[in-house]
């Protein structure tokens, strides 16, 4: 099934990439396909916070809603996903985020997942790398226009 890794240096701080990743509601601003963002709940964890969320993807004639699990850990600055309800068999990734000593950060981005709908997983498919590539393009873009260039 897709899994999409990638590790890359950035000229932002740790906290101000993490900072911008666990800004959910502020996805559909930025993100492509991302049409809607809801906060289903929040409530502390040791070490952090857990939210529930909503996204809804719009892709071409798809237009689909799914639940996620997000676990923020500012402290260590990493955020874990995890899938909870649609259009998914299953869904998880993980960002984490490391100032490196000659300024900016590293960020480390998985994704794996995929798709009830055999269709929608065949069109995923295709484009995939491009899809997960244009989507840490977003991020960055994100990070340029609220900290600047750097």
């Amino acid at each position: 099934m897709p899994t999409h890794s990638e590790s890359r240096p950035l000229p932002w701080s740790a906290q101000e990439m993490y900072d911008l990743v666990a800004d959910v509601e502020r996805y559909p601003q930025f993100l492509p396909w991302n049409s809607a963002a809801r906060i289903r709940s929040r409530k502390p964890i040791q070490g952090g916070e857990l939210m529930e969320a909503d996204l809804v993807i719009s892709f071409k004639v798809f237009r689909e809603r799914f639940g996620s699990r997000v676990k923020l850990f500012p402290e260590a600055k990493r955020i874990e996903t995890e899938y909870l309800d649609g259009p998914f068999k299953y869904m998880r990734s993980s960002w984490s985020f490391h100032d490196r000593p000659e300024g900016g950060c590293t960020v480390d981005f998985f994704v794996d997942f995929e798709f009830r709908n055999a269709i929608l997983q065949g069109i995923i498919g295709v484009v995939f790398n491009e899809a997960m590539h244009r989507i840490v393009r977003a991020f960055e873009k994100r990070a340029q226009a609220l900290y600047g260039p750097r």
